[in-house]
């Protein structure tokens, strides 16, 4: 039965782990449906025991009782049918609940590693449950049934059960035919859909300069163009699945009609009662109905097939995390050991060979050109993008010996591009931690030097501080986001460029939060934007083309900054080079 929707999953695989804890629900649908099945004889039954018995006796109390019990039957059946959908409704919903997390997690994961349209494994989630609790699966279920009601009707009789068989054939025969045609449209339906989803995302994210610059046009017609190309597959789509659909509904109009015609020959020839030629009606109409509402829920059902072999692909390739032994938390050291590193969704090293330690206590500024691989660098220390070669090692453990929740909460961590989640100020600080204490938030609010700042906030911790932190200027959301990254006392604290739209007072906080985590020993790996951080750090890591050009004390590296920097070709070597201040 799991089957008869999906193509199986993999032993191990987390949907084959939500299809199997389904099994008896679909059980249970399995056998509503026997029972319903044989239940819609009642219709054809009472039809010929009223045309063959009732009214050539004109037995009235005959005719009551009849139609009491087929109303028991109709009404029994309804009951049924709705425990049926209510099933595939809990179905569709264990489902989901069951993926939900697995699928965010590939959300990231994609965002993170490939790039493309990181939410169309959610998008593909809805597509599956949507068709489970849709009328899709009934109709694949009763299909086999049409066979039993063929069998029925060669028992009224072999050539009316000869008739409907053809007819049937006819039908499933569309039936292969709307899933092999729809195949193709479909997949492109999907893969123009997703272009539309990244356009209008990027649209969305880039409102602002699209205005500003008078590009709202010229990006707007792109997005037409792929709007265009989107309607045309899916107008190819309805095309296949319209004219398929039209011909089996004519097919079986004709059916109904042909099998009428063959009852009043056989009637007329003395070789069947009056009864069989509405019961054979009624009955061939359920027996074609379930190849007729397939074909019309087809495009759902290929759908959502695409849906999940699209789940199960991603599932096996980026599997679950495997579990960890907990380990203690990081309190001696960083070392970075001959790393290198891919950007997603490149083959193109940035980082190249990047070696250097860090003690507790210490903070680390990284310098360097642009493009010359600072964050990338730094993306790696925190886990976000995996080495391609070399190994990153907190007290001797490399990162992916910690599970992500335990690493994370040793890791505190500012990037380039600072967005806050949907939420408040307390929860943003906090992680979304749901026990966080009004203590540590505040206290890592008071490190960040943004604890005075939220106050001044309509509802103080408790505002909202909107969708991508969008209710705040970039300075608050900057130093509100490096509170985040201080809660918990986290031992390793990477800052990639953290004084980019901070001011003067801003910068003095940041300088100020750089000693403070030292002072408790932990590691501050920081990306500089300005010469004046260097105040707050004790050795400075030089990058150029991805390499490092020079790593030890800051005096030894950048002994004046109010002098242009020279940037080495190796240690103890240096040429024209630039200034501190553009060095990030």
């Amino acid at each position: 039965m799991v089957r008869l929707f999906f193509p199986p999953a993999s032993p191990r695989s987390d949907l084959a782990s939500i299809l199997s804890q389904s099994r008896a629900a679909f059980v249970g649908i399995a056998l509503l449906s026997a029972v319903l099945n044989v239940l819609l004889l009642g219709g054809s039954i009472y039809m010929m025991l009223v045309y063959d018995m009732v009214l050539p006796g004109r037995s009235i109390p005959t005719l009551l009782g009849l139609f009491a019990m087929v109303t028991a039957v109709y009404v029994f059946q309804a009951l049924l049918d709705h425990i049926r959908s209510r099933l595939l409704l809990n179905v569709s919903k264990s489902v989901d609940i069951g993926l939900s997390r697995r699928v965010h997690r590939l959300i990231g994961e994609i965002a993170r590693t490939r790039g493309g349209d990181a939410l169309q494994p959610m998008r593909d989630l809805d597509t599956v449950r949507g068709f489970l609790s849709g009328g899709g699966p009934t109709a694949i279920i009763d299909l086999p049934w049409m066979f039993f009601f063929i069998a029925v009707l060669f028992i009224l009789h072999p050539l009316i059960g000869a008739t409907v068989m053809a007819g049937g054939l006819v039908l499933v025969t569309l039936t292969f035919l709307t899933d092999r045609l729809s195949a193709a449209p479909m997949e492109r339906v999907t893969a123009t859909a997703s272009q539309r989803h990244l356009a209008a995302e990027g649209s969305r994210r880039h409102a602002e300069v699209l205005r500003a610059l008078g590009m709202e046009g010229r990006v707007g017609e792109g997005f037409a163009q792929i709007s265009r190309q989107h309607l045309t597959a899916n107008d190819r789509l309805a095309s296949v699945a319209g004219t398929l659909g039209g011909i089996s509904k004519v097919v079986r109009l004709l059916l109904q009609s042909t099998v009428l015609t063959v009852g009043a020959l056989l009637v007329m020839d003395g070789r069947a009662s009056g009864g069989v030629i509405f019961a054979s009606s009624i009955l061939s109409s359920r027996a074609l109905a379930p190849v007729e509402m397939a074909i019309a829920n087809w495009r759902g059902f290929i759908a959502a097939r695409g849906s999940w072999r699209r789940l199960k692909a991603l599932m096996n390739a980026l599997p679950r995390e495997a579990p960890h032994h907990t380990l203690p938390a990081p309190v001696a050291s960083l070392s970075v050991e001959g790393l290198s590193v891919c950007p997603p969704g490149t083959d193109r090293m940035t980082v190249r060979d990047v070696s250097f330690r860090a003690e507790a206590g210490e903070a680390i500024a990284v310098l360097g050109p642009s493009g010359c691989g600072k964050s990338t660098l730094v993306r790696a220390l925190v886990g976000v993008t995996q080495p391609a070669t070399g190994a990153i090692r907190l007290d001797g453990a490399t990162l992916d010996q910690w599970s992500a929740d335990d690493l994370g909460s040793t890791i505190g961590y500012l990037p380039q591009n600072v967005e806050l989640l949907g939420g408040t100020v307390a929860a943003n600080i906090s992680r979304f931690e749901p026990e966080a204490s009004s203590e540590a938030i505040v206290t890592a609010a008071t490190l960040a030097g943004v604890h005075q700042l939220v106050l001044q906030l309509p509802d103080g911790y408790n505002s909202a501080v909107g969708q991508d932190g969008s209710a705040l200027s970039a300075g608050q959301r900057q130093r509100i986001a490096l509170a985040r990254a201080l809660y918990g006392d986290p031992f390793l604290i990477v800052l990639d460029e953290p004084n980019s739209n901070l001011d003067e007072a801003g910068e003095k906080a940041l300088a100020d939060a750089v000693r403070a985590a030292t002072a408790r020993g932990a590691i501050v790996v920081l990306v500089a934007h300005r010469a004046s951080i260097l105040d707050a750090v004790h050795k400075v890591l030089l990058m150029q083309d991805g390499e490092v050009r020079a790593f030890g004390p800051k005096e030894a590296i950048v002994p004046d900054r109010r002098r242009p920097l020279r940037m080495p070709d190796r240690i103890g070597q240096s040429t024209p080079g630039l200034d501190v201040d553009t060095a990030a």
